[in-house]
């Protein structure tokens, strides 16, 4: 079986998703990516993603399937997740990334489905997302009979090129009218930010109603708080090297 460490990986994912009630039904998915491919000269990335329909639950990491960058299946007897083309079409284009997770967890989609960005409120935003959680423009008429799932990645990628948006730094979005992706450096961290950006979602869904500034706190508090936990002299957590402690 191709890949088994990578599979366990994405297995773990797809089942947080459904742990942490972030997709009904088995509305959500999960992929991963080994950019190294079968003979570790990277000329052949392979894609590990949940198959299309299966419950979180009962799936094992057999269960799995494993496609080339251009969707085409190498290993896996079950039809892969319906968003694979958005999937590996962001693999392409963020090469950064190493893990993807798509939700429909509620009010980050009720944002998406309201077609406005996520303004940063406060401090807890700050510390995941450097700038508004972005929201796409929606799918032309064109673009959903050509290639729906694949115009959705595109979409994704246009809105974070027209603002020379940096997908590390803001590692989530909301597709106008449908629902969140998020991604990481993992299939692991990839679903922590689709949970952080559902909790972000939240409160700033609440901040609202309680009548928040909705252009957020000043820049000069979050850069700071995005900063110390992401910039090159982070002060959150603990050094990988002891000797850096003060």
């Amino acid at each position: 079986m191709l890949l088994e460490s990578l599979r366990r990986e994405v297995l773990y994912a797809n089942q947080e998703i459904a742990r942490r009630g972030l997709a009904p039904h088995t509305f959500g998915n999960s992929s991963g990516i080994d950019r190294l491919g079968i003979d570790g000269s990277g000329t052949q990335p392979l894609v590990v993603i949940k198959p299309s329909g299966v419950d979180y639950a009962s799936m094992t990491p057999a269960d799995l399937v494993v496609t080339d960058l251009a969707g085409n299946i190498v290993e896996g007897s079950l039809r892969p997740s319906s968003d694979l083309d958005t999937h590996t079409l962001l693999y392409r284009e963020f090469p950064a990334i190493g893990g993807i997770v798509h939700t429909h967890s509620e009010f980050a989609t009720a944002w998406a489905q309201a077609c406005r960005p996520i303004p940063c409120l406060g401090t807890t935003h700050a510390d995941y997302f450097h700038g508004p959680v972005p929201v796409t423009e929606p799918l032309t008429a064109e673009e959903v009979a050509e290639a729906y799932v694949r115009n959705t990645g595109s979409v994704i990628v246009r809105r974070f090129r027209r603002d020379q948006l940096d997908p590390v730094a803001i590692p989530g979005v909301l597709v106008a009218g449908h629902a969140p992706f998020a991604w990481g450096r993992s299939p692991a961290e990839a679903v922590e930010h689709a949970d952080l950006l559902e909790f972000i979602a939240r409160l700033a869904w609440r901040s609202i109603l309680l009548h928040a500034p909705e252009n957020g706190i000043p820049n000069y508090v979050s850069e700071h708080h995005y900063q110390r936990k992401h910039g090159p002299r982070a002060t959150y957590g603990q050094p990988k090297d002891p000797s850096d402690l003060p």
